[in-house]
């Protein structure tokens, strides 16, 4: 009876000992640290991180080569002036000003004024002396009408701003699918740090307790030298949980910045949501994807294929017009008196024609191969990139549902080991168990503990692994 009240004596002051360590724990949790969610950290790792900023350089990229195609549809405006004079002779004095518009097809029109005088001057060149006026089209008939140089480089160019816009997602999907690993490693070194910290406590009350049980006669001394080696193992995983937590706070930190390029170092009272299974989804904006219904061919990757074949299809098609001959014509109204607008009429012209074609057009040939082998060769990528997207999903897929059904053994088996722990330690307080007992049931329990903190980081990384290769971007 006297055995059974020191039991219960000895029960109530572990009780009131950890009640009081808990809260004292807990009050100072809650006045010190702050939370950083995930989505407060990507939105920080989105706005500010060097390689997002990079990545808006390939838009940029894309919009100022846009720009330079629609350049080679720029009005020109031509001056060509020449002199001589030897000897107090002027041989010649010319001026010719030309002001051209190009157009789409291959078709340029043109204004000229033409300016000549001198001695020995050419007599094709002779004009009226208040110069001649002309304007006039030149049209390519065969080569440069369909399809011409300046015609397919402003059209890849649009295709590659759109593919750039592609490419830009899945640089920045990417970057966030890393930055979120991160985050997780650094969730689950802080869990792995509260684990041990939580039973390092645990271990130390039993300790004190042990020891003073020793000290009025209830326990043996070897009972404290096995509750001390407990509590030194304790503090040895803690110490170790303690250095991994703060590499990942420091590899974490490698993502976060502030405008004008400033690193942001993570200080040590901000820690991981410990919620984050509940609002995954919503961040990485995978909640209502369903599988039977995703159309592949949405996928950011493919788009980008698509653009690049499609941009082929253009190069193809310049050079299978580069087969025919060149042939250019030119027609110009001439007339001195341009302020006349019926002066310009078919009695007074200059008109010429202008034909070319390579004899065996080896280098024509061999462009429109060459060009038809890098379709081929995106074709062949896209029919791959297309399975693997299909078959990485599928994968993805079945592997969380398979983590919900390893939740569920796990959360059973942690739940379990709580019981035996707390029925060994009641069995402990009353003395019919023994210190090497509890300590190899709460070794148990840790170990589970430890398991479903691996589990969860691995079901948060496949979930990362999901929004990667659907190549979304967050909330």
């Amino acid at each position: 009876m006297d055995q059974k009240i020191k039991a219960n004596k000895t029960m109530k002051y572990f009780v009131l000992v950890m009640f009081i360590s808990c809260c004292s724990m807990l009050n100072a949790q809650q006045t010190t640290d702050s939370i950083m969610t995930l989505s407060e950290y990507l939105g920080f790792v989105k706005s500010f991180h060097p390689i997002v900023k990079q990545a808006n350089l390939i838009v940029d990229e894309g919009e100022l080569k846009l720009l330079k195609s629609r350049g080679a549809f720029d009005p020109k405006l031509e001056v060509d002036y020449d002199r001589k004079k030897f000897k107090n002779t002027e041989y010649y004095d010319k001026l010719n000003a030309t002001f051209k518009i190009p157009t789409w097809y291959g078709v340029e029109f043109k204004g000229n004024f033409e300016e000549n005088e001198g001695v020995y001057l050419n007599p094709e060149a002779t004009i009226p002396e208040e110069g001649l006026y002309s304007v006039g089209v030149s049209i390519d008939i065969a080569r440069g009408l369909i399809m011409n140089e300046r015609m397919s480089m402003l059209k890849q160019a649009k295709l590659f701003t759109q593919q750039a816009a592609m490419d830009r997602q899945l640089l920045v999907n990417d970057i966030l699918y890393q930055a979120s690993v991160t985050y997780f490693n650094w969730l689950r070194a802080y869990n792995q740090k509260q684990v041990y910290q939580d039973f390092v406590e645990n271990a130390n009350l039993r300790f004190e307790g042990v020891k003073k049980s020793y000290q009025v006669g209830e326990r043996a001394a070897i009972d404290t030298t096995e509750a001390r080696i407990a509590l030194n193992d304790r503090r040895l995983n803690y110490e170790k949980s303690r250095i991994t937590y703060i590499k990942a706070s420091l590899e974490l930190s490698n993502y976060l910045w502030l405008e004008n390029n400033i690193p942001i170092e993570l200080q040590d009272n901000i820690i991981p949501d410990t919620n984050t299974l509940l609002n995954i989804d919503a961040v990485f904006s995978t909640s209502e994807f369903d599988l039977a219904s995703f159309d592949i061919a949405t996928h950011p990757k493919m788009l980008s294929l698509e653009y690049k074949y499609e941009g082929l299809n253009i190069n193809r098609r310049l050079a299978a017009n580069n087969l025919l001959p060149k042939i250019n014509l030119e027609y110009n109204f001439l007339s001195q008196t341009p302020e006349v607008i019926n002066s310009f009429n078919t009695s007074n012209y200059k008109s010429g024609v202008n034909v070319s074609l390579p004899l065996f057009l080896r280098k024509e040939r061999a462009d429109l191969k060459l060009a038809k082998l890098k379709m081929l060769d995106t074709e062949f990528e896209i029919e791959a990139t297309k399975v693997t997207l299909k078959n990485k999903i599928s994968a993805i897929n079945q592997e969380l549902s398979s983590f919900t059904v390893q939740n569920e053994y796990n959360t059973s088996i942690v739940s379990d080991y709580e019981t035996l722990l707390s029925a060994e330690e009641r069995k402990f307080f009353i003395g019919e168990s023994s210190i090497f007992l509890v300590n190899s049931r709460e070794s148990k329990l840790i170990d589970a503990k430890l398991k479903a903190i691996d589990l969860e980081y691995k079901f948060f990384e496949t979930k990362a692994k999901l929004f990667n290769i659907l190549a979304v971007l967050p909330i």
